[in-house]
């Protein structure tokens, strides 16, 4: 099938999704940190008539009501290495878990690789599926997500996980 692109709704708003032959190459939220580049999106499809559009809808409403800790889903996300590196950690983190960006780092070897790591999370285009809001900060406070925090705690708690307030500037 060709790149294409569908709004999808859910239980927490409306989604942009893309896809191309090897699988979901994007999840975004309204407001989306990184949105894709218009001509970057494919032809609009009706998510209704799309399989794999259907079978994502399918696992987040189970995701999302409780009943999903695992996607199952064929990916597609476009990105260098180091990129994908870190969003293959992410898919590794427990349900209902959190690890901070160094935890990440020092997986990668690295723990000066901190920032890099964020900026990698924070470009992750499969927002959920590869589970970035389980990454917090290194107080355990909830830091920056592409959906907004709200949703981020939303997802969150919906895990179970132990969720901090958010850090203070003031």
């Amino acid at each position: 099938m060709p790149r294409r692109h569908a709004t999808l709704t859910t239980g927490i708003g409306d989604l942009l999704v893309v896809a191309d032959d090897g699988g979901l190459a994007g999840l975004y939220f309204p407001g989306h940190w990184h949105p894709p580049a218009p001509e970057s999106l494919g032809v609009v499809v009706d998510a209704a008539d799309d399989p794999l559009f259907r079978r994502l809808g399918v696992e987040l409403d189970e995701y999302l009501a409780g009943r999903r800790i695992r996607f199952d889903l064929p990916l597609a996300p476009t990105g260098d290495g180091f990129q994908h590196a870190v969003w293959g950690m992410l898919r590794e983190i427990p349900f209902g878990e959190t690890v901070t960006y160094g935890e990440l780092a020092d997986r990668l070897g690295d723990r000066n690789l901190a920032r890099r790591v964020g900026g990698a999370v924070g470009r992750n285009p499969i927002s959920i599926i590869v589970p970035c809001h389980r990454v917090v900060g290194a107080d355990g406070s909830l830091t920056g997500y592409a959906g907004g925090l709200e949703r981020k705690r939303r997802l969150l708690e919906l895990e179970g996980a132990e969720v901090v307030a958010q850090r203070r500037l003031f």
